[in-house]
């Protein structure tokens, strides 16, 4: 019967006609208006003005919008996420996967701030990093180290790595959960080999684990990437972009272009600047990686 139906263009479609409906009306359409708004100068209210790529020039040009230091921010995040981060996940990845003690309870332990809510995390944090009470102050101040107390979210040297960290924390989980299933993916008759040929575990993770793993490497070096150029809510949380736009990312930007300046045109401009980095970073990482095959 499921033969007839794979045979059955007509059924074909039919099934695939209410996803793609959802995902025409969910993603292509909002892409293309935001596309359109950004065309205009429009604060959501009066009748829009054609204005061609001014917001498109402006984005690059204005000191006051301060896009290309939100960009620049967000690359900092994208910069710590590959190469602090993952390693992190890589390396809880392994360790986990070689049959540790409690080795499911600390796989569901890492991967659990992935489910909790963002606003929680973000509460928490302010809570971490309260410069009277938080635990970060006081553990400075028990151990005498007073003179390195700080007010770590209200200061400009120190807001950006402050709202940073507990972004790359709560993602931790996540990729070491995908390389750990790919890890478990791989036969086990390869390490076997490789030890009765006189391997230590160190050099099957370098020479035999880690090459078979490029494929998801490469998909969580993506995920980091990405999910970096579009980073929001945990920023949004902690310090809505400041101070002075110390922590600003181009998402936090376009909401305060859109919701507190009005200035629909100008947010839609960076919400298209951002789809249109993610896929080229993307296409740039898929394309840096190569192919499965090599």
């Amino acid at each position: 019967m499921m033969k007839s139906v794979r045979q059955n263009k007509l059924a074909a479609i039919l099934f695939i006609l209410p996803a793609s409906l959802l995902f025409f009306t969910i993603i292509i359409m909002p892409i293309f208006m935001s596309g359109y708004y950004s065309f205009l100068g429009w604060d959501g209210i009066n009748q829009p003005t054609f204005i061609g790529i001014g917001n498109y020039i402006e984005l690059f040009t204005s000191q006051v919008a301060g896009f290309p230091k939100s960009l620049l921010n967000a690359l900092i995040l994208a910069f710590l996420s590959v190469f602090i981060q993952l390693p992190l996940s890589l390396g809880l990845a392994l360790l986990l996967s070689r049959g540790v003690k409690g080795e499911k309870f600390f796989v569901a332990v890492f991967f659990m701030p992935v489910l909790i809510s963002t606003v929680v995390i973000g509460q928490l944090w302010l809570k971490i990093y309260n410069p009277e009470y938080g635990i970060v102050n006081v553990a400075l101040n028990s151990l005498g180290l007073e003179k390195y107390t700080r007010t770590w979210l209200g200061e400009q040297d120190t807001a950006l790595i402050a709202v940073f960290i507990p972004i790359i924390w709560q993602y931790v989980g996540y990729h070491m959960l995908l390389m750990y299933a790919g890890i478990k993916s791989i036969p086990t008759e390869i390490r076997e080999a490789a030890k009765v040929e006189g391997a230590t575990e160190g050099q099957i993770d370098r020479y035999i684990i880690i090459p078979m793993l490029k494929p998801i490497i490469r998909v969580c070096v993506i995920f980091a990437v990405t999910g970096s150029l579009k980073a929001f809510d945990l920023i949004y949380v902690l310090t809505r972009g400041g101070p002075a736009k110390a922590t600003e990312v181009p998402s936090t930007l376009m909401v305060s272009m859109i919701f507190d300046r009005n200035r629909y045109g100008f947010g839609s401009a960076i919400a298209i600047m951002i789809i249109a980095l993610c896929f080229f970073f993307a296409l740039a990482i898929k394309r840096a990686f190569g192919t499965e095959e090599d």
